[in-house]
């Protein structure tokens, strides 16, 4: 795994110290003072896909694209994980004129469906048995029954 590597290269480089040693020496924070539990959020699929189409939109219109520009600017490998984020090569390849506006937002769109498919594929299969699922829509009603169930 490159990404892997490169990051604990980059912890040795800054601090001297192996990512294995910083893991193994933890102190401070505030793990005894509070209680987790796992909680598995699996809404409906149509549900979660719309409100994918409505991130990557908000993600757009709420400064995405200056951020891609910035990132395009400093003259990146595209073979960088930062720029093959969600909607940065949808968002170059508009800038760049390469499709319109239009195929630049079904692109993100897609790419922003096809990665909670992939999370969601994920924490139904992966995760224990013993964790609690739920999976029904998600919002400011729910929210709350979900946190009284969960704190039964």
């Amino acid at each position: 795994d490159t990404a892997r590597v490169a990051r604990a290269l980059e912890v040795v480089r800054s601090t001297g110290r192996t990512l294995a040693l910083w893991q193994q020496h933890k102190s401070g924070g505030i793990a005894a003072q509070i209680s987790l539990a796992p909680l598995i959020l699996r809404p409906p699929r149509p549900w979660l896909f719309e409100r994918c189409d409505r991130r990557f939109e908000q993600m757009v219109t709420g400064g995405g694209i200056a951020e891609a520009e910035r990132l395009i600017a400093r003259g990146l490998s595209p073979s960088l994980p930062v720029m093959r984020a969600i909607g940065v090569p949808e968002i170059a390849a508009w800038l760049s004129g390469r499709i319109d506006h239009a195929a630049m937002i079904e692109r993100g769109r897609i790419a922003t469906r096809q990665y909670a498919k992939r999370q969601y594929t994920w924490f139904s299969h992966q995760p224990p048995a013993a964790w609690r699922r739920e999976m029904g829509q998600i919002d400011d009603k729910s929210i709350e029954d979900i946190v009284t169930k969960f704190l039964d």
